[in-house]
């Protein structure tokens, strides 16, 4: 791998080149197991999935109506109602000239009928027979044989993440499991003397981790099994017996802290000593610096410290290379356009994440304005913010009635 752990000298990588970068080098997970379709929300699929029935696997009623021949329809005829069916309850006989049958919505269109009269545009005699109301299209209101799924169309692919409507799907072709990857192992390890966990008291100069539970909760989210690490002070031995210990039994490392040039960061001296480096500047705001390497089979993310940056760093770049080692594509966060409100300060030379508030205007427009302050220190900046309002890299600041990208948080951040 390149290494480019040259401090801060040299140019720093562009958000998307980054992004591409690391996606690309990171191997994504093989091992496979059989999962329970209950347990299969948020896994990747490992394999493709044909569907051995059609769905629906006969034609069946689109309405609750009447079932009758195209042949009949017309507005002077009356047609004798010969039986009823129910969904999962199909008609043994036949609908010859002149008959109909009284069907509900789902159940299966008997033989010699190939239209289905809405119930609503029907008029029954006092005899039981029925008029129409309104005539229909021949073939009307029934939905064929294998409308949704053909018998033995491939339903979807390797690399599938598997959410409601695929789980819904396999149900549906009467799949009770699924071939899935494995999910990733990542390891969670805070770094600096100054954090002491949440529930323990504060010394003087000491600070709560709040960034293990904020990278916990957002690889949570994401779908893979979480190891946490716990804290590590500023000692080079035991971020090496950690590092070690981790990537003898994990796929991933995410770390947060310890990835400048001070005296006291020891995570980027420590990995290059027993692993590789490859990357740690992006040309980004908040999250610059960024540590990326391996040791052994295990790949290591370098987060920094501030807790804004954590959140910005991992969704901008991180977790499009995890999503890659669960078995599936990156997928790239939704970008609207919005009219900004107040405008922004900014300087060139960095892609700008602000925290913004989306909504909309008074003509229904989406509309955005800064949520206040945007150091990155400031956590609680991300609870009154909906959305990143996005800016590139090589602009400067935004007038009132600009129009920018904005990425929303829901779905996205978590």
């Amino acid at each position: 791998m390149d290494d480019c752990s040259d401090g801060h000298a040299g140019q720093a990588l562009p958000v998307a080149a980054a992004r591409e970068r690391l996606s690309a080098l990171v191997a994504p997970v093989t091992d496979t197991e059989v999962v329970a379709l209950a347990q299969l929300p948020g896994r990747v699929l490992a394999e493709a999935v044909s569907s051995p029935i059609a769905v629906p696997g006969a034609d069946n009623s689109a309405m609750d109506g009447y079932a009758l021949r195209a042949d009949d329809l017309a507005e002077d005829v009356r047609l004798e109602v010969i039986a009823t069916i129910y969904a999962g309850h199909p008609f043994q006989g036949q609908v010859g000239p002149r008959q109909a049958v009284r069907i509900f919505t789902g159940a299966p269109v008997p033989e010699g009928a190939d239209t289905v009269v809405m119930q609503e545009h029907v008029a029954v005699d006092p005899d039981g027979r029925i008029g129409f109301t309104r005539l229909p299209r021949p073939g009307d209101n029934i939905r064929p044989a294998g409308e949704d799924i053909p018998l033995g169309a491939e339903v979807m692919g390797p690399g599938t993440l598997l959410r409601a409507a695929e789980i819904g799907v396999l149900a549906s072709i009467g799949h009770d499991r699924a071939l899935v990857y494995r999910r990733p192992r990542v390891a969670v390890l805070a770094t600096g003397d100054e954090l002491v966990p949440p529930g323990q008291p504060l010394a003087p100069g000491q600070i709560h981790d709040s960034n293990s539970a904020t990278l916990g909760a957002m690889l949570w989210r994401l779908g893979v099994e979480v190891v946490d690490l716990g804290r590590a002070g500023d000692d080079p031995q035991t971020l090496e017996r950690l590092f070690r210990d981790a990537a003898a039994r994990c796929d991933a490392i995410v770390t947060s802290g310890g990835v400048s040039v001070g005296d006291a960061d020891h995570v980027m001296p420590t990995l290059k000593r027993i692993g590789e480096l490859h990357l740690w500047k992006i040309a980004m705001r908040p999250g610059r610096p960024l540590a990326f390497g391996r040791i052994d089979r295990c790949w290591f993310f370098g987060l920094p410290g501030n807790p804004v940056s954590v959140m910005a760093t991992f969704h901008q770049i991180v977790q499009p290379a995890l999503q890659r080692m669960m078995g599936m594509a990156p997928r790239p966060p939704l970008t609207l356009r919005a009219t900004l409100q107040g405008g922004l300060r900014k300087k060139p030379g960095r892609t700008e994440f602000s925290r913004g508030i989306l909504g909309h205007g008074e003509d229904g427009r989406l509309v955005v304005a800064s949520a206040g302050r945007q150091g990155s220190g400031i956590l609680s900046s991300m609870i009154r913010a909906n959305c990143f309002i996005v800016v590139p890299q090589d602009s400067g600041s935004l007038e009132d009635g600009a129009e920018v990208d904005v990425q929303p948080f829901d779905g996205f951040v978590w």
